[in-house]
């Protein structure tokens, strides 16, 4: 395959030659109608495999097959409730679009590990949240290097903006390992590991929260948090969907987001006997399975766009995904914990937690910062991930 390399200049920080799609082009490219096939098909599927759900859960069938029927309406559910965000986004506009998604998006992923602590399963809720990121940076963002690389050959893309990405990431990261890094290293604030998880919280939420007025003015280009205007109609594109009322859209997302809660019940409730059945550890069940099922799929979306040789909108919608979990669903955790019964749960991960985190969210900054990537770059990513999978199986 010959590969034609974008202009020089893309890798100094100028936009790539991507296609921009407006919100309005996106629009007037919909199928007339209010439900599009994949919408039926989506909102089929996710009914009738949480009627299935329910339905293993109230018999207590076999431990085993109610376990990945709960993990598949699971995922499903968390697709309909992006496509959900997403339609009440094209009603609302880009800017409330990228804070519904910001706030929504990761609703399902936010009940299971909140129902995880109810149950106890503390070390499944930490490695849940440390897997989202995982999942997002090294296994979702290397399938899209490699789709994109081996159909369009060497990518190029915004480098300002990928920096901009990957260094949030970084700090976010960085500032949830304050409390693990305390208490490893014995510090006379060793003691005060819960006050410690409080104020990290605090001040990742007021770190969203600053970017809050960017992400609501009228005029959003380059929204690092929630997303420039291009990338979320790009998104929104590249699912070929009906054109939503308003009230069937917030009704969608108020029956998702009620259906995500039973199913995230469920789905906690059927994880510890799979733990036992399957002979796997938590901290696997949590890395690996909690986390694909909540919230990569998805961000299957990036894929697509990097099929489509979109680089800077991929890169985008991935990474964004990881940076929300870091400075939202963590710390909103940990300060609602005493709500389910779990006070005593802080942000202290384990060594090898911590260490893999590190691993991954260094690993992915140096690669998205030089402005381009391969195919080949996107399965070393994923050999990380495999190789981080196997390295938790047993514990």
């Amino acid at each position: 395959m010959s590969e034609q390399p974008n202009p020089p200049e893309n890798r100094r920080g100028r936009r790539s030659a991507s296609p921009v799609v407006t919100p309005t082009a996106q629009l007037t490219e919909k199928p007339g109608g209010v439900l599009s096939r994949r919408d039926r098909r989506l909102i089929v599927v996710t009914v009738g495999s949480t009627i299935a759900a329910g339905i293993f859960h109230s018999s207590g069938g076999n431990q085993i097959i109610s376990f990945i029927v709960t993990a598949f309406a699971l995922a499903v559910m968390a697709s309909l409730v992006g496509r959900s965000v997403e339609a009440l986004g094209d009603r609302l506009g880009p800017g409330p679009t990228g804070l519904l998604q910001s706030f929504l998006g990761n609703v399902p992923e936010l009940f299971v590990v909140l129902f995880s602590l109810k149950a106890g399963l503390y070390t499944v809720a930490k490695a849940t949240i440390v897997g989202s990121i995982l999942a997002n940076v090294l296994l979702i963002l290397g399938a899209a290097f490699i789709v994109g690389g081996l159909k369009n050959g060497r990518q190029y893309f915004n480098q300002i903006a990928s920096r901009q990405l990957a260094v949030l990431l970084m700090l976010s990261v960085f500032a949830l390992a304050i409390p693990t890094l305390t208490f490893a290293m014995n510090t006379p604030a060793a003691a005060h590991e819960r006050g410690i998880t409080i104020g990290v919280s605090i001040l990742l939420l007021l770190l969203f929260a600053s970017s809050l007025p960017d992400t609501l003015r009228k005029d959003n280009p380059d929204n690092v948090v929630s997303g420039s205007d291009a990338a979320l109609a790009a998104k929104s594109e590249a699912h070929v969907h009906g054109d939503w009322p308003l009230g069937l859209a917030i009704g969608m997302l108020a029956l998702t987001g009620v259906g995500a809660a039973f199913v995230s019940e469920w789905f906690v409730a059927a994880l510890s006997p799979a733990i036992t059945a399957l002979h796997i550890s938590e901290a696997f069940a949590g890395l690996i399975i909690v986390a694909i099922a909540g919230n990569a799929v998805e961000n299957v979306v990036g894929i697509k766009l990097a099929a489509r040789g979109q680089a800077d909108y991929a890169l985008q919608i991935i990474l964004q995904s990881p940076v929300q979990v870091a400075m939202t669903i963590a710390p909103i955790v940990a300060i609602a914990a005493p709500l389910v019964g779990a006070g005593a749960f802080t942000l202290v991960l384990s060594p090898l937690l911590l260490a893999v985190l590190f691993m991954a969210t260094l690993t992915t900054t140096i690669i998205v910062v030089d402005g381009d990537y391969t195919w080949f770059e996107g399965v070393a990513l994923i050999a990380l991930y495999l190789a981080i999978a196997l390295a938790f199986w047993w514990g």
